[in-house]
């Protein structure tokens, strides 16, 4: 257990406020093996991760597993005015601190003991599927729209995962979105500049809140097709997470005073997922895994986020997002256990992300920034098992219970080619102009198989 006690000191180190750019303020890599594929990755869910992908495919994980990681991004954001001023925002620095981070634990509890209740593996998951973090200068062209703005918004995900039979297994987990006060600031923030109308021009101005909201995700997964050693060759995920809405309660303050208290709602999409993977090559020597998923992201379920202040105002922040598709492809080629590294799997992946902007331009804020986008992704994973050594020294497969059969490595960099974009008609005209973005990902997850 002492491996496991280890994964959640790592995870509550890591798992700290996300940045996002991605597809508004939804962060899509949350595990390094599915972030090398694309995260074309909820007809496959063969590892813990399965608990945010398709927790359907945690009935595939046996005995007790852990994955824990983390996300580094680096990238600007620039802007031009249509009188041609410049200027450029970020993600809190050159590379994104803290960093969005996961953690997943699940275990079948045949494999605990529990013969009559094998079918049934349990999980937990920590993620940061929302969020976001960006600052510009505060005498930039549109401060008086942000300044800067973060969402350390976290998913607690309990989850069991019933195999109904060979063929079908279902998966429902809760998402209790919620902040914590030891994550950075622990609350989602806006500021910005006076403009003069609602709030003194040019003063400091603050809008905070926290609160706590809850959805659901349901799942499932057919394999239709199996090899001679039982693995899939063909599978087919299905994936429902429900909309969500978290009551933000919190302040208003001009220059560091509060001036009154303050409340909004946000609202989190239902997002429709389905998948489809193949596997062309399944031996015992070597696999070959192609992966095509489609997300229908209810987007226009946002339509404002508007401050309810205890003075009675109202400081209105109109949406009117509209849903989208996002599209990913991604493939997998492992080796396992080759001559050329006898006690390890090796794996090398790629994938293809396209994703559409939900946001439109009357409504559009830099704050929550977002452009269609083409991500190319690549990674690699390796595992180590029985008397392999994890980076030369740390043995792989003990006989005791207490120590791991396998400790695995993931890899994946992303590469976020966005479109240009001219914004042109908001509601207010110091944010229309043209936005270019640069980002760049890397994911890592480590494992731990008992």
């Amino acid at each position: 257990m002492s491996w496991i006690l280890c994964s959640v000191v790592m995870m509550v180190a890591f798992l700290l406020p996300s940045h996002t750019f991605a597809q508004a303020i939804r962060f899509q890599p949350q595990g390094a093996a599915a972030a090398g594929q694309g995260n074309a990755f909820a007809a496959q869910a063969d590892d813990a991760s399965a608990i945010h992908f398709n927790p359907a495919g945690l009935t595939q994980v046996d005995g007790v597993q852990s994955i824990v990681g983390s996300t580094l991004m680096g990238g600007s954001i620039k802007y031009k005015s249509p009188a041609g001023l410049d200027t450029r925002g970020d993600f809190g620095g050159s590379i994104a601190y803290p960093p969005p981070s996961h953690f997943y634990l699940s275990a079948n509890l045949g494999a605990l003991g529990a013969a009559t209740l094998s079918p049934v593996t349990l999980g937990i998951g920590l993620t940061s599927p929302f969020g976001s973090n960006t600052r510009y200068p505060t005498d930039g062209p549109f401060n008086t729209a942000v300044t800067s703005a973060t969402l350390p918004l976290i998913d607690i995900k309990p989850t069991i995962a019933f195999k109904v039979n060979d063929d079908l297994s279902l998966g429902v987990s809760a998402d209790i979105y919620t902040f914590a006060s030891f994550l950075g600031e622990g609350q989602v923030e806006q500021k910005q500049v006076g403009d003069g109308k609602r709030t003194p021009p040019g003063a400091s101005v603050e809008l905070n809140g926290t609160g706590t909201g809850a959805g659901a995700t349901v799942s499932l997964l057919y394999t239709p097709l199996r090899n001679s050693d039982g693995k899939p060759l063909a599978s087919i995920g299905v994936v429902y997470h429900t909309q969500a809405v978290v009551p933000l309660s919190g302040s208003l303050l001009v220059n560091g005073a509060k001036v009154a208290d303050a409340s909004a709602n946000l609202v989190l999409p239902q997002i429709y997922t389905g998948a489809i993977a193949i596997w062309p090559v399944r031996t015992n020597e070597r696999e070959w895994k192609l992966e095509l998923d489609m997300e229908y992201v209810g987007w226009k379920s946002n339509r404002d986020l508007d401050i309810h202040l205890s003075s009675g105002g109202v400081i209105p922040q109109p949406q009117q997002w509209k849903s989208v598709w996002v599209v990913a492809i991604g493939t997998e080629y492992k080796w396992l256990n080759p001559a050329w590294l006898p006690h390890w799997d090796v794996a090398l992946r790629s994938g293809y992300t396209r994703t559409e902007d939900p946001v439109p331009d009357t409504t559009f804020n830099p704050g929550t920034i977002s452009l269609p986008s083409n991500t190319l992704s690549i990674g690699a994973g390796f595992l180590c098992k029985g008397q392999g050594r994890f980076l030369g020294m740390v043995p792989c497969g003990g006989a005791s219970a207490l120590w791991p059969k396998a400790i695995g490595l993931d890899v994946a960099f992303q590469e976020w080619f966005y479109e240009p974009r001219t914004v042109a008609g908001n509601l207010n005209p110091t944010v229309n102009g043209t936005y270019q973005a640069y980002v760049h990902l890397g994911t890592f997850s480590v494992k731990f198989i008992f």
